[in-house]
């Protein structure tokens, strides 16, 4: 009878195995095959993409959509200050959040409620983005770099899953111990308390750095200086030159013109320098994600366990 029950078990499992290969492979192409399809537009002449039925594999091949984004200065020094406003922001980020929720995780913390509801207030009620942006130019953020860190340092969001992780992870009776062998609260944040919070910061440095990367609003709404412009904002205005070109083409085919002259006369790779572009800023996340992944998911499973 066990051997039997051990049998239909065995074939459950490897019904269950086969649907969730094939489940994951429908899941990897949804994903990859977007990827595929603006990559082989970025490695496409751009003349022939305007034509379309470019699928994952490019037409006439050529590379000037790239040399086209690296002739660019502009690319150069928006993606210096892409760089560092991740870099720092991560930095200064988690610095600021760990040493907040390691705080808010200690059970005797006088007034523990209060401060848990004075920073839960903000995170439901916000002044908007007239009040934000009088606020920044107050403090003299505008057209200033510092405008895409501090505002952004501080996350109670974050701190939470800190917190909670901290909570569930780390028992009471490491710290005690560590006290008892003569360590200050120093050294156990250190060499205990941090090594021990690896999966979750490295969570919170995924989720900050792709934040930052992928954010163009802040550049649109504080920044006019062309100096200080980020990858995100310029891949938006490629984007939008894009669709700018697009329209030319529809309203001369509404109105009978030589589309072909037309085309002619402009720039037409917009659209695949657009894919280059979309190439280049994505691929450091791509590199960099599948180092963090065994750490992302221990940080949230173990980060949730307990509120």
């Amino acid at each position: 009878m066990k051997i039997n029950h051990m049998r239909n078990e065995g074939k459950g499992y490897a019904v269950f195995s086969i649907i969730n290969f094939i489940f994951m492979i429908l899941i990897i192409l949804v994903t990859l095959l977007p990827y595929l399809n603006v990559l082989a537009k970025a490695l496409n002449d751009g003349t022939d993409s305007l034509r379309g039925g470019i699928t994952i594999v490019p037409r006439v091949f050529t590379l000037e959509n790239f040399k086209v984004l690296l002739k660019d200065r502009d690319m150069y020094m928006a993606a210096l200050i892409t760089v560092l406003r991740v870099v720092i922001l991560v930095v200064l980020s988690i610095l600021v959040q760990f040493m907040t929720a390691y705080t808010l995780s200690r059970k005797n913390l006088w007034g523990m409620k209060v401060v848990n509801v004075y920073f839960l207030i903000p995170m439901f009620i916000s002044g908007g983005l007239i009040p934000q942006y009088v606020l920044f130019s107050k403090m003299h953020l505008l057209n200033n770099f510092w405008v895409y860190v501090l505002p952004a340092v501080f996350s109670f969001y974050n701190i939470m899953l800190i917190r909670s992780y901290i909570s569930s992870s780390i028992s009471d009776e490491i710290i005690e111990a560590a006290r008892i062998d003569g360590s200050g609260e120093g050294r156990i944040l250190l060499q205990f308390i941090i090594p021990l919070s690896k999966p979750i910061l490295a969570t919170i440095a995924l989720w900050t750095a792709v934040g930052a990367w992928n954010d163009w609003t802040t550049t649109m709404y504080y920044i006019t200086d062309s100096s200080l412009y980020t990858l995100q904002y310029k891949l938006m205005q490629t984007i939008k030159e894009t669709e700018r070109i697009t329209e030319l083409v529809q309203n001369a085919i509404e109105h009978g013109q030589n589309v072909e002259q037309l085309m002619k006369s402009m720039s037409v790779t917009t659209e695949s320098v657009q894919a280059a572009q979309i190439i280049i800023v994505t691929l450091p996340i791509i590199c960099v994600y599948p180092f963090l992944q065994k750490y992302f998911v221990k940080g949230i499973t173990l980060g949730s366990v307990k509120g």
